[in-house]
């Protein structure tokens, strides 16, 4: 009898087109090649993250492991705590004026996830989202990844890359569902005025589009400026949506945790997306924010102090350096340099810039091509002064020699 033989094929690997439409975050990728150059015990100035360079306050912390002591570690409702949750619509209506309840509230795992679950709960395929660039990185990706239409609408430095209404108009069609806005802004810092921002939502509502506010760096506003958030405009629920973090404000970065403020529908729809994925927010995560929503918020006082003083370092260290122009940030803790005047045929684009300033200088920053605005750089002013002094030392020298 014959023997069967056995015939062994190799399967094709084949990715979704969801993830074809998708790249790898540059900021992620600026961190990584950083990391990869520390690990050899290179010095590197490293001006990429996106996060405070301080610790966790000591309440927060505390809460977190007075929840492990009690065996908080169960499951909870994919919401959130119904505490938490309380906890969150009571915060943003003292501290930013608005008006919500816990049944308007989901915590999620962190503020992208919040913009990516509403993104991905409102937009179908051949929706238009409207983005105003600069914008952060992780915005047209996450638009194309529900299959939707990032619009950018340029905004300009001389304007304080502030998006204005009069623009908005201009980018809105048929196919339009939301607007992206993120003030202040990561990556340049621009900070929009109230006013503004009330005729920003009064556009939106005209045409029946949704007015998506990113408050991440609420908290970090300069000067006589204070925290503003969109929701607290005279009827402003209908038609917005918030997306919150816990990240910079109470320098929990690691600790992934955010939250969506909208419409119960909305929330519902959230509810549901998020049970098919991450389910809840750590359990013992989400009682140590319930203690930084109730506790003091002396060290978000202390942050935006030091960041105002950092944030004058770097602006004269980089209004320095010849061919350099810079904006001063109103809010969060980037500056976003002008470097176009020394691009040239070796140094073509803020990309080659940024591999070059790595390569040569060890300095670690995020190209502007990333945020939709070639010939900038993104230099996060998130670490100590010391940091800053020998950064500027070696972009000055870098600068100084690329003619």
């Amino acid at each position: 009898m014959e023997q069967a033989t056995s015939v062994k094929t190799e399967q094709a690997f084949q990715l979704a087109d969801r993830v074809n439409r998708i790249s790898v975050s540059p900021t992620m990728a600026v961190l990584q090649e950083a990391e990869r150059y520390k690990a050899q015990g290179v010095d590197v100035a490293d001006f990429g993250p996106g996060e405070p360079d301080f610790p966790t306050p000591e309440h927060i912390k505390r809460g977190a492991i007075k929840a492990l002591e009690e065996n908080r570690t169960k499951y909870t409702a994919t919401p959130g705590i119904a505490p938490l949750r309380q906890a969150i619509c009571d915060w943003h209506a003292k501290q930013l004026g608005s008006s919500y309840q816990p049944a308007e509230c989901i915590v999620t795992v962190g503020g992208k996830h919040a913009i990516f679950n509403v993104v991905c709960s409102l937009i179908n395929a051949g929706d238009e989202v409207v983005i105003p660039a600069p914008y952060w990185v992780s915005y047209p990706d996450i638009v194309k990844y529900a299959g939707g239409k990032p619009v950018f609408i340029p905004t300009r430095a001389d304007d304080g890359f502030v998006l204005r209404a009069a623009d908005l108009e201009k980018a809105i069609t048929p196919r339009t569902r939301i607007v992206i806005i993120n003030s202040p802004s990561n990556p340049t810092g621009a900070v929009i005025p109230p006013d503004e921002f009330a005729k920003l939502l009064e556009v939106c509502r005209r045409h029946g589009v949704w007015l998506l506010s990113d408050e991440c760096y609420s908290h970090f506003v300069y000067g006589d400026a204070r925290p503003f958030s969109v929701a607290s405009l005279p009827d402003a629920k209908s038609g917005i949506i918030i997306a919150g973090s816990f990240s910079k404000t109470f320098a929990m970065t690691g600790w992934r945790l955010g939250y969506v403020l909208g419409p119960p529908q909305l929330i519902g729809a959230i509810t549901k997306l998020q049970s098919q994925s991450t389910s809840n927010a750590t359990s013992i995560v989400q009682y140590a924010a319930l203690e930084a929503l109730r506790g003091p918020m002396d060290s978000v006082s202390a942050m935006l102090a030091e960041y105002a003083r950092r944030r004058e370092r770097i602006l004269a260290g980089l209004r320095a350096i010849p061919g350099i122009t810079c904006n001063a940030p109103l809010g969060a803790f980037y500056v976003f340099p002008n470097i176009s005047a020394h691009l040239n045929a070796d140094m073509p684009s803020d990309t080659v810039a940024a591999k070059q300033l790595l390569e040569r200088e060890y300095v670690a920053v995020v190209p502007g091509e990333a945020f939709g605005a070639p010939g900038y750089l993104r230099i996060s002013y998130a670490t100590s002064i010391d940091r800053i002094d020998e950064g500027l030392r070696r972009l000055n020298h870098f600068f100084g020699s690329a003619k």
